[in-house]
């Protein structure tokens, strides 16, 4: 079975997310920006820029699709690097997924989300 992570994080927090991630083998995601807010209603920004978007704030959103096995290591990277433990840090989704296909080789399943030296690779290397 697969996992989805959907991560809210602060822009700032991106390149140390990241760089958890590469260190457990995570290679594979998507980043994108967005605009929220959530029930902390955080005012962090000058008055002009609350203005132009109201009160939705910039944040990351990170997407990893990921065998389920892999969850729980790749939730606790995403939170020990974006903690600040102030209101904004974030929130993490997980979601199931019930197949991934890669349209270059027709690829199903594990074999659609494998890399070089990721974390399924990395745990076969130390079995």
């Amino acid at each position: 079975m697969f996992k989805k992570i959907e991560a809210i994080i602060r822009e700032q927090a991106l390149d140390a997310v990241r760089e958890a991630l590469a260190v457990i083998g995570i290679v594979g995601m998507n980043v994108q920006e967005v605009r929220g807010r959530g029930r902390h209603g955080d005012h962090e920004h000058s008055p002009i820029y609350a203005y132009r978007h109201g009160d939705m704030l910039p944040k990351i959103q990170l997407n990893i699709i990921l065998s389920e096995h892999n969850v729980e290591a790749t939730v606790e990277a995403i939170m020990k690097a974006a903690r600040t433990n102030t209101e904004g840090d974030g929130i993490i989704f997980i979601l199931p997924v019930d197949d991934v296909v890669r349209i270059r080789t027709g690829e199903r399943g594990s074999n659609a989300l494998s890399y070089p030296d990721d974390i399924d690779a990395r745990r076969a290397q130390k079995n």
